[in-house]
């Protein structure tokens, strides 16, 4: 994966990749953004054909964006085979794996896959500075997800901890430093550093159950991925915490404090979430968010098996 820094840095990266006819994929939010040469379209999340059909000659995508316009990106270059850079603009870290989900315009989840041919990612910090408070803690609490996952799921390794614990450590100091002054650059630039390690460590390690909870409320109800991770991480921390304990132990320790759900919780509450019936999520309906959530892939790699009921009561306790 080629990693820059700066807007400056998208015309050589797509050189040093070969693509001279650049599809560039984004939402109207974002078409102020100085236009290098290629496509600006407005994005829809759902009709990957529409926009593959579109691509005449391209020879590569550019996608500026959230999770969302990032992860229909990587549909399109599943579907095209064509190499993708990502310029994010939230700190999802959809832009390091080929793994991409598709919404409609309400926001459900319609599909998924995989096999997006993910090149190249050149980070602007200046490109977050308007990102509201919602946004900013939702997709940094996913971001953290990513780290604290990394440490215990099925698969982890050395590598990712690594990042791991310095994307934890990056977010933790810097999330409140954001929230209390939005539109300062070195707070945005380090919280940002500190998403780019989540994003590698995503990458090198995958997801649990904290995010398979997040992936079916979002998907079920359209609700924001961020926030639900936000939700779903401390109670996912405290339900793996006895067969993960170093693992939760090391998380804390990055984020300063011997408490990790906990402090956890406290970022959380930055972004003014509240609990699920806040959201619209029915009470008569945890069951079968439940079982639609054992049935994914992060809660099959997550090291302490859960049955549906235990899922069931983990959304009780965030309801």
């Amino acid at each position: 994966m080629i990693v820059r820094w700066g807007l400056g840095e998208v015309d050589p990266v797509l050189a040093e990749l070969g693509v001279s006819r650049p599809f560039l994929l984004a939402t109207d939010r974002h078409t102020d953004v100085p236009r290098h040469e290629g496509r600006w379209n407005d994005l829809p999340t759902d009709d990957i054909a529409a926009v593959v059909e579109a691509l005449g000659a391209a020879d590569g995508l550019v996608a500026l964006g959230g999770g969302s316009t990032i992860d229909a990106a990587k549909a399109v270059s599943a579907e095209s085979r064509l190499p993708l850079l990502s310029i994010p603009t939230t700190y999802s870290g959809a832009e390091w794996t080929g793994f991409f989900g598709v919404r409609d315009p309400e926001r459900r989840q319609r599909g998924g896959g995989a096999g997006a041919h993910v090149a190249a990612i050149v980070y602007e910090p200046e490109l977050t500075l308007d990102l509201p408070r919602a946004e900013t803690v939702g997709t940094a609490l996913n971001a953290l997800a990513h780290c604290a996952e990394a440490l215990y799921v099925e698969g982890h390794n050395d590598s990712a901890d690594a990042q791991a614990l310095e994307g934890a450590r990056l977010i933790g100091t810097w999330l409140p430093r954001v929230v209390a002054a939005p539109r300062e650059l070195e707070p945005r630039t380090e919280l940002l550093r500190g998403a780019c390690h989540a994003g590698a460590a995503l990458a090198g390690s995958m997801l649990a159950i904290g995010h398979a909870i997040a992936q079916a409320l979002g998907g079920r109800y359209g609700l924001p991925h961020g926030a639900m991770n936000a939700l779903s991480l401390p109670p996912a921390l405290r339900f793996n915490e006895p067969v993960a304990a170093d693992a939760v132990r090391r998380l804390a320790e990055a984020l300063g404090t011997d408490d990790a759900p906990s402090r956890v919780e406290e970022l959380a509450a930055l972004g003014e979430f509240g609990r699920l019936r806040d959201f619209g999520v029915p009470e008569q309906e945890l069951a079968e968010v439940a079982a639609a959530v054992v049935e994914r892939p992060g809660a099959k790699a997550n090291p302490r098996h859960a049955t549906p009921a235990e899922v069931e009561e983990l959304l009780r306790s965030i309801w």
